[in-house]
């Protein structure tokens, strides 16, 4: 990929990352619950997904799978019950700790494959890579050498806005830290999270 191609692909991904979604929302929840630290591993486990799906679609391994209408509308299901389970999870581990200390609770964590199943049950992201190879897929004599460059691109891109998106949850976290106020921050983004799982559920309604 030339400079001049790479600059367009960082200027189209820019506001992909980081405008609104199911994973900034839900790394500014996991900043928020548990401190940068706790969201590590989910952010690890998120995006060793995203580079090894956006690595086989440009390959065009499961291309036919995934433009099957019940396949997405599936994904779209169990992506947002997952989401769900996952604010739930974090609204009561709010309601639960008296003093709502960042990083207080075990049950305001998500692990390495709660971040892997958030990319895994995401249409959206699915859509997302698809137009990626649209867009900057070319000529390219050496295809899997490109692919492997968008795919890092790409992943590079979503961790360094999904950690500033964790950061932010955190700051906000930090800056009400304790009491009622600390617990109300933590409840917010719980109901952030609760309520991108109910927009995930529109397109299946919509079908």
């Amino acid at each position: 990929m030339n400079g001049e191609a790479l600059v367009a692909f960082v200027i189209f991904l820019f506001p992909l990352a980081y405008s609104p979604g199911p994973g900034n929302t839900f790394f500014a929840t996991l900043g928020a619950s548990g401190g940068f630290r706790a969201a590590v591993p989910a952010l690890v486990g998120y995006h060793v997904a995203t580079f090894i799906v956006t690595l086989l679609i440009g390959l065009g391994v499961g291309l036919t799978l995934l433009s099957e209408p019940h396949v997405a509308k599936i994904l779209n299901v169990a992506g947002a019950l997952y989401v769900l389970w996952l604010g739930i999870k974090f609204a009561q581990a709010a309601f639960a700790s008296p003093q709502s200390e960042l990083g207080s609770t075990t049950e305001g964590r998500a692990s390495f494959v709660d971040g892997a199943i958030i990319l895994l049950l995401n249409p959206k992201a699915y859509l997302i890579i698809g137009l990626i190879f649209t867009q900057f897929m070319g000529n390219y004599e050496d295809k899997v050498g490109h692919v492997f460059s968008i795919a890092t691109i790409f992943t590079v891109n979503n961790l360094i806005a999904f950690a500033v998106w964790t950061l932010a949850g955190a700051a906000i976290a930090r800056l009400f830290s304790g009491g009622t106020s600390g617990r109300g921050v933590n409840i917010f983004f719980s109901i952030c999270l609760i309520g991108v799982a109910l927009w995930m559920f529109l397109p299946v309604f919509h079908t």
